[in-house]
C-alpha cells in the first residue's frame, strides 16, 4: 500500500525492516516511514512496533540506529562483490551466488532464516556483563534490512522474546557501536565459525570458483593490496547511522595483509560447513585447469613459448589435470583440495628442472652453449640462454619488489575518520587528530607537496613482455633446440639426471608442509625461480616448494619405490 517513489532511485519496489520501516529492494534505501499495523494478523507480537520506537527515539539522540555485527559483513560483501563486478566478474555473482551462500551461512549460524536455539538465553545471559544495560536476547536479532540483493521478503526469525526488547538501553552498548559487538567477541569460536574479515575474501572466492572465473585467489589478494576490492577500512562504506567504535573496531578494522593460506583454508570450511554441492567441473577449457595456468604464468615469467608443451606433458603424465582432481568437493577428505595456481606455478619449475637441472652449474654450461651458437648463428630463432634470461628477470624483479616494499611501508593503516573506542574517549581521539593533521599539513609545507601515488590499473599480469622489444628482453620466441634431442620419435631432455627437492615427503600436519625450505640448503637458481613465482602470486617460496615436492614423487613414485634407501641428490 506504499506507492511513493524511492527518493534515490526511482523505483517503487518496496520492503519492511524489521524495524517497520521501508526499504527500497533496488538501492537498500531505508526510509523513516513506517506502516502502520492494522490488521493484528500481521504480526504475532509487538517486537516491530517496540524497535521502531526505540529507534526513533534514538535517532533523536546520537543520530545513530541500531545495528548488528552481522549487518556490517553483510555490507562489507556488498561492496566487495560490487568491486569484482566492476572487474569484469560475471553479474551473477553477487545477486545469486555470493547472496544464497551468505544467506545459508546465517541460517547454518543460526543468526537468520531458523527458530531461535534452545538454551542461548541462559548462555547469552552468563557472559553478558551486567553494566551492560543490553539485553542478550535483543542482541541475536537478525538483519533490520537486506543490502545483498533483492528479496523476496524480510527474514524468518523467531521473534518470541518480543518481550524483553524494552529493556534494551537507548544506547545499543556501553563498549560497541553494534547491538551485539560485545558479545560477538565473547562467543566460543569452535561452536561454528565466527566470521572475520578475512572470511569475507573467502566468500568472494569461494562464489569466485563456483563461477569458475578467471581469477585466481592470489589475483583476488593482489586486487586487494592494490586497493580495487574493499578490505582496508572498509567500514569508511558503512552509512552515516551505522555507529562504529569500541569493539567494533577489533572485527573490522584490520592491521595487516590477508595471507593465502588463512583465506583458502577458511574457504574450504566454510564449503563444508555451509553443506555445498560438489562444485561445478573444471575441465580442460576452464581457466584453472593447469594448462591453462601453465600457458598465462609462462608468458608473464618470459619464457620461451615452446616449455608450454613440456608442462602439458608433466600435467598428462601425473593426471593432474583430470576432472575429478582439479573439482572440490566440500567435505571429502579422501579428494586433495587444489591450489590452481602454486600447482601451476610447481609444475614449471619441475620442466624447469627437468630440461636445465638448476644445480648452478649445469644451467650456466647450457646457456654458454646457446650464446655461442647465437654468435655464429643469427638466422632463425635465437637459442633460450639462461643466463640472459636470468639478468633480465632479476633486474625488473628487483625494481618491481622495491616498488612493493615501499608501497607496503607507505600503507596508512588507520582510516582519516576518527575511530574510538568509547564516548568518554571521543573528545581526545578528535583533538589529537586535529594536531597530527595540523602537523602533517606544516611538514608538507616545508618538504614540497608530493602527489600521492596513482593506482594501478587492475590487470592479469604485472610483468609484461612484448616481442617487438628490439633489446631482445622478450623470450617468448626463444627455441630449446640447443638442449633437446630427439629419441623414438620424441624429443627427450639431453639432461640425463635429476634432484630431488626431498627423498621423502613429512606426513605430519604440525607444520603445515610437506617438506622443509631453507634458502641455504638449495642451489640459488632453484631459489631464484622459486622467487619469481612467489613474488607473482605473492605467496612464500615454501609453498610453491611443498607443491614442487608432490608433483615430483609422483612423477618418479615407481622409481622412488624401488629405490626407498637412495641418499644422493643426483638420480638417474
Amino acid at each position: 500500500d506504499f506507492d511513493e517513489r524511492c527518493a534515490q532511485c526511482s523505483e517503487v519496489n518496496w520492503g519492511l525492516t524489521d524495524g517497520g520501516r521501508f526499504y527500497c529492494r533496488s538501492c537498500h534505501n531505508v526510509t523513516e516511514r513506517t506502516r502502520e499495523v492494522v490488521n493484528t494478523d500481521f504480526i504475532s507480537n509487538t517486537r516491530v512496533q517496540t524497535i521502531s520506537k526505540r529507534l526513533r527515539k534514538q535517532e533523536k539522540t546520537d543520530g545513530g540506529c541500531e545495528w548488528y555485527v552481522c549487518e556490517g559483513f553483510q555490507l562489507v560483501l556488498k561492496k566487495q562483490a560490487e568491486a569484482l563486478e566492476a572487474l569484469g566478474v560475471c553479474p551473477q555473482m553477487k545477486d545469486e551466488i555470493l547472496c544464497n551462500f551468505w544467506r545459508r551461512y546465517l541460517q547454518k549460524s543460526k543468526q537468520a532464516y531458523c527458530n531461535r536455539p534452545a538454551g542461548e538465553t541462559v548462555k547469552a545471559l552468563s557472559v553478558c556483563d551486567s553494566s551492560t544495560d543490553v539485553d542478550s536476547e535483543a542482541e541475536r536479532c537478525s538483519l533490520l534490512y537486506s543490502s545483498l540483493s533483492e528479496s523476496e521478503g524480510d527474514l524468518q526469525t523467531d521473534c518470541s522474546f518480543a518481550s524483553s526488547t524494552s529493556k534494551v538501553s537507548e544506547s545499543t552498548s556501553v563498549c560497541s557501536g553494534s547491538v551485539d559487538g560485545s558479545l560477538y567477541l565473547m562467543k566460543n569460536q569452535k561452536e561454528k565459525l565466527r566470521m572475520t574479515m578475512p572470511m569475507t575474501l573467502s566468500f568472494c572466492y569461494m562464489a569466485l570458483l563456483w563461477l569458475r572465473e578467471p581469477m585466481t585467489l592470489s589475483d583476488l589478494l593482489r586486487f586487494v593490496v592494490e586497493g580495487h576490492v574493499p578490505y582496508l577500512n572498509v567500514f569508511r562504506h558503512f552509512p552515516e547511522k551505522m555507529k562504529l567504535c569500541g569493539l567494533d573496531l577489533k572485527i573490522f578494522c584490520v592491521e595487516s595483509w590477508p595471507v593465502y593460506g588463512e583465506v583458502y583454508n577458511k574457504m574450504l570450511e566454510l564449503a563444508a560447513f555451509l553443506d555445498l554441492p560438489r562444485f561445478p567441473d573444471i575441465t580442460d577449457s576452464c581457466f584453472l585447469h593447469p594448462d591453462m595456468l601453465c600457458m598465462k604464468y609462462l608468458m608473464e615469467a618470459n619464457l620461451p613459448d615452446e616449455l608450454h608443451n613440456w608442462t602439458c606433458r608433466v600435467v598428462k603424465k601425473i593426471c593432474i589435470g583430470e576432472t575429478n582432481f582439479l573439482t572440490l568437493v566440500p567435505g571429502n577428505k579422501s579428494t586433495r583440495n587444489v591450489k590452481y595456481d602454486v600447482l601451476a606455478a610447481a609444475v614449471i619449475v619441475v620442466v624447469l628442472k627437468l630440461l636445465f637441472l638448476l644445480d648452478d652449474h649445469y644451467e650456466w654450461l647450457l646457456s654458454d652453449f646457446a650464446e655461442e651458437r647465437n654468435k655464429n648463428n643469427k638466422e632463425g630463432c635465437p637459442y633460450f640462454e639462461f643466463k640472459k634470461w636470468y639478468k633480465v628477470i632479476k633486474c625488473s624483479l628487483d625494481v618491481e619488489q622495491k616498488k612493493l616494499d615501499e608501497e607496503r611501508a607507505k600503507c596508512l593503516w588507520r582510516c582519516e575518520k576518527p575511530l574510538f573506542y568509547s564516548a568518554q574517549k571521543k573528545s581526545k581521539v578528535l583533538k589529537r587528530r586535529q594536531m597530527v593533521e595540523n602537523l602533517q599539513n606544516q611538514f608538507g609545507k616545508l618538504s614540497g607537496s608530493v602527489r600521492p601515488a596513482e593506482k594501478p590499473n587492475p590487470s592479469s599480469f604485472q610483468l609484461r613482455w612484448s616481442e617487438e622489444n628490439t633489446d631482445g628482453s622478450c623470450f617468448h620466441g626463444h627455441s630449446l633446440k640447443g638442449i633437446l634431442q630427439e629419441k623414438c620419435g620424441l624429443l627427450t631432455a639431453m639432461n640425463p639426471d635429476y634432484w630431488l627437492c626431498t627423498v621423502k615427503l613429512c606426513t605430519e600436519k604440525v607444520c603445515g608442509h610437506v617438506a622443509h625450505y631453507r634458502e641455504v640448503d638449495f642451489p640459488q637458481s632453484y631459489h631464484f625461480v622459486l622467487r619469481l613465482f612467489s613474488f607473482l602470486l605473492r605467496i612464500q617460496p615454501s609453498h610453491i616448494h611443498d607443491e614442487v615436492c608432490v608433483i615430483e614423487h609422483k612423477l618418479f613414485d615407481k622409481r622412488l619405490c624401488k629405490k626407498p634407501k637412495y641418499n644422493t641428490g643426483l638420480r638417474k
